[in-house]
């Protein structure tokens, strides 16, 4: 691609000034210094005479307040949540499994609508502010069906529950939880997508002070995340387990409660943003013109474009921080920027939009198809990670989880294993490893962006070939020795698979979202990685489902039937394996095909405009 624009450079030099060193110093510890997970828009220019003390460091004790206190909240609810529902509401694994899988899918597709309301309509505070309320009355519902003895089935022992004799939620039982998960899933929608960039929007990045300002603000935020991540899988999940569920799900209740009083109590000092309209009706123009326009026939020989027959209007500072270069890939779509007769006002803009669209927008639609291939793909691989919150937990309680004589840990925290090896990996990789991979390959990074997806998908088929093999060990172990149980710590390889899985694919894929989308629509790229949690938990849960009904028969249960030792959990990891097989061979394909996106730097200034930023107000 690049030896592709430094030949239009040649032919176009005004238009195509390729900035490589703006990709450059791209290695995992620095991509979210470059490319934030969720800058809805590009901030806008900031006029050096507005007043910097509001906004901030002194908004971030707030704002990285509300967000620590929130994730501790909802993960801390839910790290545990297969538990609950299999002993508490006394659900078979694969009915538990699928809530989880529905209500984990409803919720990360949530973030999409949540990105776009943001953007086009009422502000990263106001989102936040709502999205807060509703995880709020979400979590008290929770907590209400663990609390009160009518809102869930009465108690059941371990024996009763081995023979399937417990009493089932009711639907009403049933409704009240669900509801509290609908709560849920708007409040994520809110929160997921605006907390980052709420807090970018604190600082000027336009100044020096304003950039360190924004990459200290990224330190702090994972240093955290990695906090509550340990937390609510250990200290949350022991009290649910050990201690009390009304307890273990009321102590995350009052933190979301802690989480929206900071929020409002830093009000007047925060820097809002103003909305800036839809970003989807210029992609929907595009599509338009294009279609209007469908008879304009190119000369199918022609490398070289005509620059001049195309609408490039100036591009200004501050809507867009890179100019995109018309480019041959998906061509049909060049032909909403072709100017045709008494398509140009006198004063140079379009008679009709919805006919004529400058280049830019045309290749903003393109970023945004061409990554579609790639998104598709991260679905199917990611379905293995899904199963750290539902089989895996299952394999754990019938394992010996003891850690001495008297400390049992709870099976909700087994996936901790993955995070710690998510946290040693990582500065292994950008210190060590990097390097070393720079000298070979010559790229800063080491390697591309699809290269570190690429081989997290291999870590993903690995993980579920070893979990197969493992499962199989422990299942003929368990009926051969009925008394005894191996220990839980057989899952560790699996578990640290998955987290190199995630260490690869899910950072490599916040950078191509975030490199590859058009600048004032990253949100929408990161919500589109929460999309494919989504499609991935739809994945297993109709998977599962599938598997449910057709691998039974009536000398044999299924292969997920509620007694693991007498189900071929191994297998389902095994087929799972294999469908990452030819995942891996459709994102080979789709990779080897992809152009990165290429930018220019013909961005010109634009006289600040004073409405599109508010100090200490929440009307923003």
């Amino acid at each position: 691609m690049m030896a592709e624009g430094k030949k239009q450079k040649q032919q176009q030099s005004s238009h195509c000034l390729y900035v490589t060193k703006f990709f450059q110093r791209s290695t995992s510890s620095e991509l979210l210094h470059k490319f934030p997970l969720s800058p809805d828009k590009e901030p806008v220019d900031r006029k050096r005479d507005v007043a910097r003390k509001p906004g901030g460091w002194k908004a971030m004790p707030f704002i990285l307040g509300n967000d620590t206190f929130e994730r501790l909240a909802s993960i801390g609810l839910l790290a545990n949540f297969m538990v609950y529902l299999t002993r508490m509401l006394h659900l078979d694994q694969v009915s538990a499994s699928n809530i989880i899988n529905v209500w984990s899918g409803l919720t990360n597709f949530a973030p999409l609508l949540g990105a776009f309301i943001s953007d086009a309509y009422v502000g990263r505070f106001r989102t936040i502010a709502f999205a807060s309320i509703s995880s709020l009355m979400g979590m008290a519902t929770v907590t209400l069906t663990a609390w009160l003895p009518h809102l869930h089935p009465p108690p059941c022992s371990p024996q009763q529950q081995a023979l399937s004799q417990c009493t089932g939620p009711t639907r009403a039982q049933l409704g009240i939880l669900l509801s509290g998960l609908g709560f849920l899933s708007i409040g994520t929608a809110g929160i997921r997508p605006c907390s980052i960039p709420f807090g970018v929007d604190q600082f000027d990045p336009t100044t020096e002070e304003g950039k360190k300002g924004v990459n200290s603000f990224f330190n702090w935020y994972y240093a955290t995340f990695t906090v509550v991540l340990l937390l609510s899988q250990t200290v949350v999940v022991y009290i649910q387990d050990k201690v009390s569920w009304s307890l273990g799900f009321g102590i995350p209740t009052v933190l979301m409660a802690c989480s929206i009083l900071l929020l409002f109590i830093g009000s007047r000092v925060y820097v809002h943003v103003k909305p800036q309209g839809s970003m989807f009706s210029g992609i929907a123009q595009v599509l338009v013109a294009a279609h209007k326009k469908r008879h304009i026939k190119f000369a199918e020989e022609a490398e070289i474009i005509d620059v001049d027959k195309f609408y490039q209007p100036p591009i200004f500072k501050g809507y867009y921080a890179c100019k995109l270069p018309l480019t041959n890939q998906l061509r049909f779509l060049n032909k909403a920027a072709v100017i045709l007769d008494n398509d140009l006002k006198p004063d140079g803009s379009p008679v009709d939009n919805w006919r004529l669209c400058s280049v830019q927008q045309v290749e903003e639609l393109k970023c945004v198809l061409k990554t579609i291939p790639i998104w598709a793909s991260a679905i199917v691989s990611l379905t293995a990670m899904t199963q750290q919150g539902t089989f895996t937990v299952s394999q754990a309680l019938k394992m010996d989880r003891h850690l001495g004589a008297n400390f049992e840990v709870p099976a909700g925290s087994i996936s901790v294993i993955s995070f710690l090896t998510i946290g040693l990996w990582l500065p292994i990789y950008d210190r060590i490893l990097v390097p070393s991979l720079r000298k070979i390959t010559k790229r800063e990074g080491g390697v591309t962006v699809l290269q570190r997806c690429g081989i997290g998908i291999i870590f993903s088929i690995l993980s579920m070939a070893v979990a197969g093999l493992i499962e199989k060990e422990r299942r003929n172990f368990a009926n051969f020795h009925p008394d005894a149980h191996v220990s839980f710590l057989w899952l560790a390889p699996q578990l640290i698979l998955m987290g190199l899985c995630e260490a690869f694919n899910i950072i490599g894929l916040l950078e191509f979202f975030n490199r590859e989308f058009p600048d004032h629509m990253r949100s929408v790229g990161n919500a589109l990685l929460s999309c494919s949690f989504a499609g991935s938990s739809y994945l297993s849960s109709f998977m599962v489902t599938v598997v449910h009904h057709v691998t039974g028969t009536e000398k044999h249960p299924d292969w997920l039937t509620n007694d693991l030792n007498a189900g071929r959990l191994d297998y389902f990891y095994f087929l799972l394996a294999g469908i990452g097989v030819l995942t891996f061979a459709y994102f080979l394909f789709c990779a080897q095909r992809y152009h990165y996106k290429a930018t220019t730097v013909n961005v010109e200034e634009k006289p600040y405009d004073t409405d599109h930023v508010q100090l200490g107000s929440t009307n923003a």
